[in-house]
């Protein structure tokens, strides 16, 4: 591009609907110069212009590569419903009867909603050969803020956290599965809302926890996948072979909640994209009703490190008891563990994960490198790399509504100046509160919340109990083999 082709395009751009709304500023209009520059020599045709949605979802439009500079100035408009959708795509909110209810009054009539892109999660997609994603922050269409867009709310909490002068790091172990796919049931009778689920087998033995041989098995997905993630400058640390049959755990190096954030997203879509177009399907789903099966889980290290000096502030003293910031982040998590997990773990299926000795939690508590307790502290004396992970999560959570529970309950630890209890050692034989046992409890949980009420607001609150609800609803109503197995000879 000359130098008066840019000039003209920064001009255009100054002169859209996103500079006058104050969404973006000259820096980033230069930023935007640059990336159009980038995508006319890559050769692109197409832009996937996308959001993450309330569940973590990415949707969007995808653009003709020519067209992609008027996003930069304008935006791009998309229906407002899709951040009112459950998760079978159902729109849960009255947009076509209520026009004046907090949620549905600027969307009423599925009004659009401005997608703001952000030129730095800018990626070119190596399966593809000639498209690339951006992501985007969702606007109303006037430019205000709509609070309970994901990005934006991790956004405010990472600022909050930065008004005390302190950074969170953390680092990610994703667990999923890959299987073969054997029938994606696509007849006209199975494309329903949600869709039926396709036909699967597996892709190795389970039951052999890094066992080379296993990793033998399946190296060819472990070395795409890889390969890929590189490509997309996602700074994957390890592949390995987890508990179950076609179970993978994928590890990352730390970094700051917003950029994981966004390579959570970058990566779950990669892993599904990837796979199906090599004839398998991959699930980040908690726990398939599969034979055999094992549960995934999400766990989120976390170290909290001076805004200033950049030291680790988990970091204990010589004689290995906690740092006053540790204790103090621990005893947040636990205090707020009950009403974040619709944050944590927002699927029905998600609560199945938590049973006693399967690797993961089931009451709210902490221990010293205890993979049982909910928070596996790895905090040593003279270790830069202390910190503690959070093994309460499934991998299908929102990442962006994850991180900002993590760190609202951190904050709110610090604030209160909160001690944890004494750590355990045997957490499925401890007289600690259990987590929820299924979504409804964490949807109660989540409403009675105060410390999400005064952080977040009534209105996202309300919004979530509203979305999640109505999953909980469709769940509730519908006849379970366990139901038709009790009581269809009995009675």
């Amino acid at each position: 591009m000359s130098e008066e082709l840019a000039t003209k395009l920064k001009q255009k751009i100054l002169s859209g609907d996103l500079f006058r709304y104050q969404l973006i500023d000259e820096s980033a209009a230069d930023n935007s110069v640059k990336l159009v520059e980038r995508i006319e020599k890559s050769g692109l045709e197409t832009i996937r212009v996308l959001f993450a949605d309330q569940h973590g979802v990415l949707r969007g439009k995808t653009l003709v590569a020519q067209a992609f500079p008027s996003v930069l100035a304008n935006g791009l408009g998309v229906p407002g419903t899709l951040l009112l959708k459950d998760t079978s795509h159902r729109t849960s909110f009255p947009v076509w009867t209520d026009t004046t209810s907090e949620h549905t009054g600027p969307l009423a009539g599925a009004a659009d909603v401005l997608l703001v892109p952000e030129p730095d999660t800018f990626r070119e997609l190596p399966w593809t050969n000639k498209s690339a994603w951006v992501f985007c922050n969702p606007v109303f269409k006037d430019g205000s803020a709509i609070e309970f867009a994901p990005r934006s709310v991790l956004q405010q909490a990472i600022e909050k956290l930065e008004s005390h002068n302190l950074q969170l790091v953390v680092g990610l172990e994703v667990e999923f599965h890959v299987f073969e796919l054997l029938d994606a049931h696509r007849e006209h009778a199975d494309t329903s809302m949600p869709g039926k689920a396709p036909l699967t087998r597996s892709l190795a033995q389970g039951y052999q926890f890094l066992t080379e041989t296993r990793y033998a098995d399946l190296e060819p997905v472990m070395d795409d996948l890889r390969h890929y993630c590189e490509q997309l400058n996602l700074p994957i640390r390890s592949m390995e072979v987890e508990m179950g049959p076609s179970q993978f755990e994928f590890t990352f190096e730390p970094a700051d909640p917003l950029t994981h954030a966004d390579n959570m997203m970058m990566f779950r879509t990669m892993v599904k994209e990837v796979c199906a177009r090599q004839g398998m399907h991959a699930s980040f789903m908690c726990r398939p009703k599969l034979d055999n099966i094992a549960s995934s889980g999400w766990h989120l290290h976390q170290s909290v490190v001076d805004k200033v000096t950049g030291n680790n502030l988990m970091m204990p003293e010589s004689n290995g008891k906690l740092s006053p910031v540790a204790r103090n982040w621990i005893a947040g998590l636990l205090a707020h563990a009950r009403e974040s997990c619709l944050l944590t773990t927002p699927t029905v299926n998600g609560y199945k994960r938590y049973q006693p000795y399967q690797l993961a939690p089931d009451s709210i508590q902490w221990g010293r490198d205890n993979r049982g307790a909910m928070i596996r502290d790895l905090t040593r004396p003279d270790d830069s790399a202390s910190r503690i992970e959070n093994r309460v999560a499934e991998t299908a959570a929102n990442p962006y509504y994850f991180f900002t529970s993590q760190i609202l309950s951190g904050i709110s630890g610090i604030e209160q100046n909160l001690t944890p209890p004494e750590a355990v050692e045997t957490p499925y034989h401890s007289s600690n509160d259990s987590l929820p046992g299924s979504l409804i409890e964490a949807i109660d949980a989540f409403a009675a919340s105060q410390l999400y009420r005064t952080t977040l607001g009534d209105g996202f609150v309300d919004y979530l109990v509203t979305l999640k609800s109505a999953e909980w609803k469709r769940y509730s109503m519908t006849v379970s083999e366990w139901e038709h197995t009790e009581y269809f000879s009995l009675f």
